[in-house]
């Protein structure tokens, strides 16, 4: 079973049935920044409050390579398992 390592800021999260490891690393931020063309990152909390489809795909897929899984699970989780796993991330780098 895989262990998240708290100490990089990793969770784990259940997309579509399955376990998978999220972080947000350095490169995770920068391609999140990028989908969100976010200019800094005061503005984070308000842009985060209009996400479209997209953007939580794309969100979760940097997530996802950050924890070393395949981007292309994002596609493959509900709405609700998206959402869930973004704060679950978020918290955990707090």
């Amino acid at each position: 079973m895989l262990t998240p390592n708290p100490a990089r800021g990793e969770v784990m999260v259940v997309l579509a049935g399955t376990r998978r490891r999220l972080c947000l690393t350095l490169g995770a931020l920068a391609r999140i920044e990028a989908v969100l063309g976010l200019s800094d990152w005061s503005s984070l909390p308000e842009r985060l409050a209009s996400l479209s489809a997209g953007d939580l795909v794309a969100i979760l897929a940097a997530l996802l390579d950050g924890g070393g899984e395949s981007p292309e699970h994002a596609a493959r989780a509900t709405a609700p398992e998206a959402a869930s796993a973004l704060a679950a991330a978020l918290a955990a780098c707090a």
